[in-house]
């Protein structure tokens, strides 16, 4: 059984992990690069437990000693005694793999890598470590503590045991899990992507505005969240390289990532987390752009 967990990056999806990883009784490490990256997961973590705290989610005992288990720092030697370690990097298939080749030599031998890419070949990061039967794909959806679902990617060398002890693993989560084939942006992207680049194509071309788009989507086909809304959530610039993938690995012109989507990521506004995308963020209510 899985009893201790190292996550590789600290940001939004890699301290939820970490978040959803200490609450289920693990013992959890992060690895960020800078020490200011590692703070700032923390201290989301503490602000997201207590928020579930006071919704009656979890006790503050909880919240208390599922911290305690939590353990950060930018020295990959943090993740030695990892019984599993989840890249959680920025999607990018370059710098994943330096990860990777970086995290090998401080791994036990019986150590099981998960990556939380959301596009990416699970067998092409695999052939960048030292254990291609113990690898696996873990996609997480965003928020992690709130999101039900963990999408299960099996490389074309993962064994049986690594998938077991995975899928085990996220059911102790307390995820419902998903097995998807090894094909560029799996399951949930490869569906939701393209209809969220489709809505950027609305715009583009002038059908609607950003308002009437995400009002059409949330009344018409009673979604929670508009597309661009959700665009904005997601990252734009997520949003862009999942396309990316799409249209270099299917090379079908329908994936074609919109001009927009492309001008938006080149302009810096990539949404929620840039204070600006679809919408402005700036001000108490989130303004469109378009």
């Amino acid at each position: 059984m899985i009893k201790s967990m190292g996550v590789i990056g600290a940001g939004q999806m890699g301290n939820g992990i970490a978040h959803v990883g200490a609450l289920a009784g693990l013992e959890v490490r992060i690895v960020d690069v800078s020490e200011e990256a590692v703070k700032r997961a923390l201290d989301t973590i503490d602000q997201n437990m207590q928020r579930q705290v006071r919704r009656g989610m979890i006790q503050d005992e909880e919240r208390k000693a599922a911290l305690k288990r939590i353990k950060a720092g930018t020295d990959y030697a943090l993740l030695k005694d990892s019984d599993i370690v989840i890249e959680a990097a920025t999607e990018n298939e370059q710098i994943k793999r330096e990860i990777l080749k970086k995290l090998v030599p401080f791994l036990k031998a019986d150590a099981v890598i998960a990556s939380n890419t959301s596009s990416i070949s699970i067998t092409r990061l695999a052939a960048a470590t030292d254990r291609p039967a113990k690898f696996i794909g873990m996609h997480f959806m965003n928020p992690v503590p709130l999101m039900k679902l963990v999408e299960v990617i099996r490389g074309l060398a993962t064994d049986d045991e690594t998938y077991a002890r995975v899928k085990e693993l996220s059911e102790r989560l307390g995820k419902t899990t998903a097995s998807a084939e090894d094909f560029p942006a799996f399951i949930v992207n490869r569906i939701l992507l393209p209809m969220i680049n489709e809505a950027v194509y609305t715009l583009y071309e002038g059908v609607g505005s950003v308002e009437a788009i995400d009002t059409a989507m949330r009344l018409g086909a009673n979604h929670p969240m508009g597309p661009l809304e959700l665009a904005d959530f997601i990252g734009l610039d997520t949003c862009l390289a999942v396309m990316q993938v799409l249209y270099d690995g299917l090379a079908d012109s329908k994936y074609r990532p919109c001009p927009l989507l492309v001008k938006y990521v080149e302009a810096g506004w990539l949404g929620r987390k840039s204070g600006r995308g679809f919408y402005d963020y700036s001000g108490e209510k989130p303004i469109p752009t378009r």
